[in-house]
């Protein structure tokens, strides 16, 4: 077994529905080198396997606290530059793969979430946060700028000066408020994160994958993208989902007054 498979577990079931697991809690789940590599082996066997859904969860009592500061600072000058390169690569690889995909992904944090594990969090289509979670950035308060992410996704989920607020002064946000700026999706008492997480990633394993992807890749671009040639991108993307074998099972279980089932259906039909 690799390193990197020894920091991040990945269990596919016989319905499609990946769970990668952060498996350093006795840490805090902090990224090192090695869990950086199991996560984009994590991402590349989702690609590679055609999952349905990924749902991401971190072991112990923290989802995520960042970057392993341990080993960062057994390094000076040079050696260091060139580690957290190794790292942030293969953090950033993971993280493109992921969005990269079909499969939508759901993350369940609790506890600590910080740097880079504010980045994992956000880069999910749905997060589920336990009613004890926190977030912080943590970057700059070490010294440090943002990775994984962050100072990509914050801007666009919170807005420009909730992203500075946050970023500049480290302030630690508890659940509640993380769901109303649009941090996360929602808030779940602690002893139901994993039912409520495993729910509703199940509901997206059943659901039409090759329209997930196709609305998570529309909704991405949406952000920057002008509205006209958006329209455009609509149009035809509807066009084709509409003449899929899903959009056909899709209309003819909404006809027939059942449900559907798009798990027939193979994805990017």
């Amino acid at each position: 077994m690799s390193a990197g498979a020894m920091r991040v577990g990945i269990e596919i079931d016989d319905d499609g529905l990946a769970r990668v697991t952060l498996c350093r809690g006795e840490a805090g789940n902090a990224i090192d080198l090695d869990m950086a590599r199991g996560l984009l082996d994590a991402a590349r066997i989702c690609a590679r396997e055609a999952v349905r859904a990924v749902l991401l969860t971190g072991q112990g009592k923290s989802f995520c606290v960042g970057g392993d500061l341990r080993e960062f600072s057994r390094l000076s000058g040079e050696a260091l530059e060139k580690h957290l390169t190794a790292v942030t690569d293969a953090l950033h690889d993971a993280l493109r793969t992921f969005a990269a995909g079909d499969a939508p992904v759901v993350a369940a944090v609790q506890g600590a979430v910080a740097g880079a594990g504010i980045g994992l969090a956000s880069a999910a289509d749905i997060t589920l946060a336990a009613d004890n979670a926190s977030f912080t950035a943590a970057y700059t308060g070490i010294g440090y700028s943002p990775d994984a992410g962050v100072s990509w996704f914050l801007p666009r989920l919170v807005g420009h000066k909730r992203a500075s607020d946050l970023l500049l002064t480290n302030r630690r946000i508890p659940a509640a408020e993380a769901a109303d700026i649009g941090l996360v999706s929602r808030v779940v008492a602690q002893d139901r994160l994993a039912s409520e997480a495993a729910r509703t990633a199940e509901v997206l394993r059943g659901g039409p994958t090759t329209a997930f992807g196709v609305t998570r890749r529309l909704v991405a671009a949406g952000l920057t993208a002008d509205l006209g040639p958006h329209l455009d991108r609509e149009a035809r993307a509807l066009a084709a989902a509409a003449a899929s074998d899903e959009g056909r099972e899709g209309v003819a279980a909404f006809l027939g007054k059942r449900a559907p089932d798009f798990t027939r259906v193979p994805p990017s039909s």
